[in-house]
């Protein structure tokens, strides 16, 4: 079930929330390790995790006590594909503002 894009974006523009983003590219991670890094508290951290997650953005695993997070493939790929079709649309329309300067001259 694909998430709807203003929501996956929101939760993408806290910066908190993209540095975290960021820093599971790198692979899993609990969320002590993720804190460690941040200057915010771990259960700020928690709150952002939550909100990643909610966007599908993230996954969740846990371990004994410890909750580790992971980038979600499906969720990644959904903002790859909105993001590689707004480039697509910019391509095209600036071919056709050159082709339209180009017929002018």
């Amino acid at each position: 079930m694909a998430i709807p894009l203003p929501i996956v974006l929101d939760a993408l523009a806290d910066p908190t929330r993209l540095e975290i983003v960021s820093r599971l590219r790198h692979g899993p991670q609990s969320v002590g390790a993720i804190a460690s890094e941040l200057p915010v508290s771990r259960p700020a951290v928690s709150i952002h995790l939550r909100v990643l997650a909610e966007a599908g953005l993230v996954t969740r695993r846990r371990e004994g006590r410890r909750n580790f997070y992971a980038l979600r493939p499906q969720g990644i790929a959904e903002l790859r594909t909105w993001l590689d079709g707004l480039w697509g649309d910019a391509l095209t329309a600036f071919a056709a503002y050159v082709e339209s300067m180009e017929v002018r001259e």
